[in-house]
C-alpha cells in the first residue's frame, strides 16, 4: 500500500469506529477494553489524539509522566475521555480526512493504532470489526519488524506465524495459524 493507500485506509477506520461508538450505550462505554485497565470509552478517547495533538502538549504529557512513554498516552487518553460521547464521536469524524500524525509518530503506525484499538474496542463487546485485509498486513509487517512497544519477535520468538486468509508469515518455529487479525492482535500482545 502506499501513502495515499494507507489514508484512506486510516479514514475508513475512523469514519466506522465513529459509527460504532456512536452506537454504544453509556453501559458498553464503561466495558473494560482489550487495553489492560482502560475502558472502551478510554480507548475511543485515545483514537482521537493523534490527529489534534501539538508537540508542545506531548512534551508536557511526557514530563508529567515522569519520561515514560505508556504512562503518557494512558494519561492523555483518560483526560480525553472526560469529553461527552458525543464529543468524542465529532472529534473523530472530524480527523477524518486530516492527514496529520501525532508527534514522533509514523504513517504505518497510525494504521496499526486504529487498526488494533477498533479491535480493542469491538472484541470485548462481542461485536465484529474485521480490519481490511491489505491493511491488515502492512499491520502485521510493521508491528512484526518494530521493537518498541511490542516488541514482537521477541515474544514470538520460536513461533512460525503464517495467516490463514492472506499470504503473509513471519518468524520462526513452531507453526502458529490463524487470520490475520488474530495475529496482529497477538503481535500487540491482546
Amino acid at each position: 500500500m502506499d501513502d495515499d493507500a494507507i489514508w484512506r485506509a486510516i479514514d475508513t477506520e475512523r469514519a466506522g469506529l465513529a459509527d460504532l461508538l456512536e452506537s454504544l450505550s453509556p453501559e458498553e462505554l464503561r466495558a473494560p477494553s482489550l487495553c489492560d485497565g482502560w475502558t472502551v470509552r478510554d480507548v475511543g478517547a485515545h483514537l482521537t489524539l493523534a490527529p489534534t495533538m501539538r508537540t508542545g502538549a506531548v512534551l508536557v504529557a511526557f514530563v508529567r509522566a515522569r519520561g515514560s512513554f505508556n504512562r503518557m498516552v494512558r494519561d492523555t487518553a483518560l483526560v480525553q475521555a472526560r469529553r461527552s460521547p458525543e464529543e468524542l464521536v465529532a472529534i473523530l469524524r472530524d480527523a477524518v480526512g486530516v492527514h496529520r500524525l501525532a508527534p514522533g509518530q509514523k504513517l504505518k503506525d497510525a494504521l496499526f493504532d486504529v487498526l488494533v484499538h477498533g479491535q480493542d474496542i469491538a472484541r470485548p463487546l462481542g461485536r465484529t470489526r474485521s480490519m481490511p485485509p491489505q491493511a491488515a498486513v502492512v499491520a502485521a509487517d510493521h508491528v512484526w519488524q518494530m521493537g518498541f512497544p511490542f516488541h514482537a519477535q521477541k515474544r514470538m520468538r520460536g513461533r512460525h506465524l503464517v495467516a490463514t486468509d492472506v499470504s503473509w508469515s513471519a518468524g520462526s518455529g513452531t507453526e502458529v495459524r490463524a487470520p490475520i487479525d488474530d495475529l496482529v492482535m497477538l503481535m500487540s500482545g491482546r
